[in-house]
């Protein structure tokens, strides 16, 4: 058994590096805050895990061929895509603000969609969180192989704790990339625009690509 989970634990790992799951982590994490980051990262790696524990558990019984499996990589597709029009949709109305402050001493720079500030954390949570499960569909068709081959075929709570743990390790570490290229490189409103158009073009070629794939 521990042996098995060490195999789900580096798969998680592997997985994790999908281009597809980075790209989303990028896309909610450009311009927030240490703390808003890693709960980005930690909710959008639990998302994931919860979701292919439900998809896992539902198909394990199941014949289903591996034809209609890769429906998931449609909706992980359709998902980043979607995030890629909607961040340029917010760049190209100019609908993404900037503002600096000082606040206790410290300077503090807030990046926010839209007309009005807000600090509704309620909103980067849930929006994370269901991104995790939406795009945990992808993974399914990877995650049976995987447990095929390290023999029992049968999901339980401990290989997804084990899944998410490899993946929630990786995003944790892109999370902080991720936090010094919002450190360093945005402290100006055409640099703010340049990294989400970025993240826009990046999201819309990725999708795409699983698309063709």
């Amino acid at each position: 058994m521990e042996l098995s989970l060490i195999v789900i634990f580096w798969y998680g790992i592997l997985h994790a590096f999908g281009p597809d799951h980075l790209t989303a982590i990028a896309d909610f994490s450009i311009g927030k805050n240490k703390r808003k980051t890693m709960m980005i990262t930690i909710l959008f790696a639990i998302g994931h895990g919860l979701s292919l524990f439900l998809f896992a558990k539902l198909l394990e019984g199941l014949h289903i061929s591996h034809e209609l499996l890769a429906y998931g990589d449609l909706i992980s597709a359709s998902v980043i895509i979607a995030m890629g029009v909607y961040l340029l949709f917010m760049v190209a109305t100019h609908r993404i603000q900037l503002r600096t402050h000082v606040h206790e001493g410290k300077e503090h720079t807030h990046i926010w969609f839209g007309k009005s500030h807000n600090h509704e954390d309620a909103i980067v949570k849930s929006s994370s969180f269901t991104m995790g499960l939406l795009m945990g569909a992808g993974g399914v068709r990877g995650m049976l192989v995987t447990l095929g081959a390290v023999g029992s075929g049968n999901v339980d709570f401990t290989m997804i704790g084990a899944f998410t743990a490899g993946v929630l390790l990786i995003f944790v570490g892109f999370g902080f990339v991720i936090l010094y290229f919002n450190n360093h490189f945005l402290s100006s409103l055409s640099n703010v625009r340049r990294a989400f158009t970025a993240a826009g073009v990046v999201s819309l070629v990725v999708g795409t690509n699983i698309l063709l794939g």
